[in-house]
């Protein structure tokens, strides 16, 4: 089953470079040549198993959180994909709306090669609903890992579109945070000098409002009437905030992984451990090389 990553993936793109680099390596007219693949074997080896291993830590060690119970910040998410109300993503494809599309075009050359030609993604939010809330997930910046693959080849063209429908399960690992979370200490008494402030400002519609005696200026009287006035408008938007609906995001982090799916984590972790051992393979590879070509005397 192939998964695909991003169009920047780190782990989809790196293998190939050390693919490449260990074909440079043995076809290398001078032993200098060999030297600087190595090098740079070592040095993408090692990465690549700190940061695969990392990865598969943090999917691991990150618990699953309820949307209507999650703290802001880094959180898993589980649940069922849902397109946002408006225009739909549709599929370039085969035009059937989507939550999110990958579409890779290549073109077959001359020699019967194909080629990449262009890479489009859609970048639009989508819902993922988990039973005890809803969340808008970004996908911008993520690393997505889907199953979904379409393939459509028409004479030099070959489209390859992965994709994540709707009622589609969702894994999401990112910076969790609500829009519109009021803070429980409301200062009523700054709220309600400010407005009082903001009227004085306005001498006209104050004396139209507050001068009941019509003399032209607020007595004592007037004015407690006007700061009780002020309470009550001030309360009446507190209570509108207070019962408005939430607004939840998940968006990509500012340093960790930020993943979309639709495997399991467990699954998911299998994937990074994977790629681990590929990346500790080649950097132990590449060592005992190093030492060889050292011990013959080439450097």
């Amino acid at each position: 089953m192939l998964v695909r990553l991003r169009r920047d993936g780190f782990n989809a793109a790196l293998p190939f470079a050390q693919l490449a680099l260990i074909v440079f390596a043995l076809r290398a007219d001078t032993g200098w040549g060999s030297v600087l693949a190595l090098a740079l074997l070592l040095a993408t080896g090692l990465f690549g198993w700190l940061r695969s291993v990392r990865h598969a830590r943090l999917i691991l060690d990150t618990p699953t959180s309820r949307i209507a119970s999650a703290a802001q910040g880094y959180t898993e998410l589980r649940g069922r994909g849902h397109p946002l109300d408006g225009t739909p993503v549709l599929s370039p494809l085969n035009g059937l709306p989507l939550l999110w599309y990958r579409l890779s075009v290549y073109r077959k050359t001359s020699d019967g090669k194909w080629r990449h030609a262009e890479t489009r993604e859609s970048d639009a939010s989508f819902l993922l609903d988990d039973g005890s809330g809803v969340c808008a997930v970004d996908p911008e910046g993520a690393e997505m890992l889907v199953r979904r693959r379409d393939v459509s080849e028409r004479g030099d063209l070959r489209q390859i579109q992965w994709s994540l429908l709707k009622n589609d399960p969702v894994y999401v690992l990112g910076d969790f945070f609500t829009l519109g979370s009021i803070s429980p200490d409301l200062d009523i008494s700054r709220q309600v000098r400010e407005l009082l402030a903001h009227w004085k400002s306005n001498q006209p519609e104050l004396l139209k409002r507050f001068d009941l005696d019509g003399n032209g200026s607020i007595d004592l009287q007037e004015w407690e009437l006007a700061r009780a006035q002020a309470r009550r408008e001030v309360l009446r938007q507190r209570d509108e905030i207070l019962t408005a609906p939430e607004a939840h995001v998940i968006r990509k982090p500012q340093q960790r992984l930020y993943l979309i799916s639709d495997l399991d984590p467990q699954a998911l972790a299998r994937r990074y451990r994977r790629w681990s051992i590929f990346h500790l393979a080649v950097f132990l590879g590449a060592a005992g090389a190093t030492a060889w070509l050292h011990q013959i005397g080439v450097f």
